[in-house]
């Protein structure tokens, strides 16, 4: 199931080679109506190499038996009627940007230069094909297995059939929970930020230096000692109202004020290179009082007491009064950031997480709550209360069903579903028309292609 996806690594990566190619294109393979180029074939051996990676020629049959799966499923979607949703294809290039960007230091010019050898526009439209291609067969592999489920027998027969000695080892993992509680803004709170960022809007206009304004009143300390600035980003990086607004402004041209989770803005443009922005900006946040902070804490105070008198849960608890939305999600718990799926958190982690929470945890007992505690978000710098649950811890110990159900459980699923996709792949291997260049054929990854090799499998 993973071959595919890795695929489309190489695919997105590769793409700045691509063009290279052209000289030796020669149909190698085609699937139906796909044809595969030589040039798709060595384009991906260079990423390969350039990975640091040993030289080895075998190498390029794994990448042909990729391209012909690709082609398949890209032929089963296009008979099928599967479109690709084109904000997602957009999302995934800047994704790609984003990430060859940080690989070269930040720097567009850098990237542009260095890498990918052309202007990131240009590079945007060679690669939106191969990525739209790539989503379309990711979609195929899914509609294919999407239907399997997993019986508890299943899961059983799964589990006993791998040796004791194989089964993974697990360290001490724990389960733990949060309430979140940030004091609530009145109108006239609201209204006093937002007469502040109008204010210092005036200023600008006036004819003051919007970055010397952002380096003495903004309220982001990240920014405000680069007076605002927040250097080059591409779609997807910052909050949605923010975005929306930084690349509608024009140079020099300064926003509207601008609300989000983190408080309100107004918006400066620097200058914008291809489909990245940079702008400056300042950002004030509404103050709370005495009050506000007593009634948030008073409110989680009541949650544990409703807790404790059994007139809720835990998982309740969030839903009525905790303020993350992650964790409200999840019946308050806290997700394996290694696995979102699961609530049990080895303990190294935890401090990683939360330096806060070792210390804490080693105060508290399993099943018991926190008192109310003074919280400040990392992420977005809110100041609140929370409340910690410590549900509960395990030992290091191999897995097994008593404590790894749902962890075996993946496992078995995954399993099921590379053999529903292995079936349907050599059932439809035997319905297409497919052709490999002669050169290919001592390659062992490809003979399942072959006529030769479909009558055998399906005798």
């Amino acid at each position: 199931m993973k071959r595919l996806l890795t695929l489309g690594l190489l695919l997105l990566s590769a793409c700045g080679a691509f063009a290279q190619q052209k000289s030796i294109d020669k149909v190698v393979g085609v699937v139906g109506d796909k044809i595969i180029l030589q040039s798709d074939v060595e384009s991906q051996y260079l990423e390969y190499l350039r990975q640091q990676n040993p030289p080895n020629e075998k190498m390029k049959c794994v990448i042909l038996n990729d391209l012909l799966l690709q082609k398949l499923l890209l032929n089963q979607a296009q008979l099928d009627s599967l479109v690709v949703d084109e904000a997602q294809v957009e999302q995934t290039i800047d994704q790609r940007i984003q990430y060859f960007t940080q690989q070269v230091g930040g720097s567009v010019e850098k990237l542009e230069r260095d890498l990918l050898g052309k202007s990131v526009l240009q590079f945007k439209e060679d690669i939106r094909p191969l990525i739209r291609e790539q989503l379309l067969a990711r979609q195929m592999q899914g509609k294919i297995t999407e239907g399997t489920t997993i019986s508890p027998a299943e899961v059983k027969a799964f589990y006993d059939k791998i040796p004791v000695d194989s089964l993974p080892l697990y360290s001490t993992e724990i389960e733990i929970g949060e309430l979140v509680k940030y004091p609530s803004f009145s109108k006239e709170q609201k209204d006093l930020a937002k007469a502040k960022l109008e204010a210092l809007r005036a200023r600008v206009r006036a004819g003051e230096d919007f970055g010397t304004l952002a380096a003495l009143y903004s309220q982001d300390p990240g920014s405000a000692s680069h007076n605002g600035e927040l250097g080059f980003f591409s779609r997807g990086m910052m909050v949605t109202p923010f975005e929306a607004v930084a690349f509608k402004l024009k140079p020099g041209e300064v926003s509207p004020i601008v609300e989000t989770k983190y408080g309100y803005h107004i918006l400066q443009s620097i200058d914008r290179k291809g489909d990245q922005v940079n702008v400056r900006h300042i950002l004030i946040k509404p103050e709370f009082g005495q009050k506000e902070l007593t009634k948030a804490q008073t409110d989680l105070d009541s949650a544990i007491l409703n807790i404790q008198n059994k007139k809720i849960n835990f998982a309740e608890a969030a839903v009525i009064y905790s303020d993350d939305v992650d964790t409200r999600s999840n019946g308050g718990m806290i997700r394996n950031p290694e696995n979102p799926r699961s609530t049990s958190i080895p303990l190294n982690l935890i401090g990683q997480m939360d330096p806060e929470l070792p210390s804490l945890l080693d105060t508290m007992k399993v099943g018991t709550f926190s008192k109310v505690l003074p919280y400040v978000n990392p992420r977005e710098g809110k100041q609140g209360f929370r409340i910690i649950y410590f549900k509960s811890q395990t030992e290091p110990h191999r897995a097994n069903l008593e404590l790894d159900y749902s962890r075996i459980q993946d496992f078995a699923l995954q399993e099921k579903q590379h053999k529903v996709f292995e079936k349907w792949i050599q059932k439809k291997r035997t319905e297409k028309y497919i052709r490999i260049a002669p050169e290919y054929n001592s390659c062992e990854e490809i003979q399942g292609w072959t006529k030769k090799e479909q009558t055998k499998a399906s005798n």
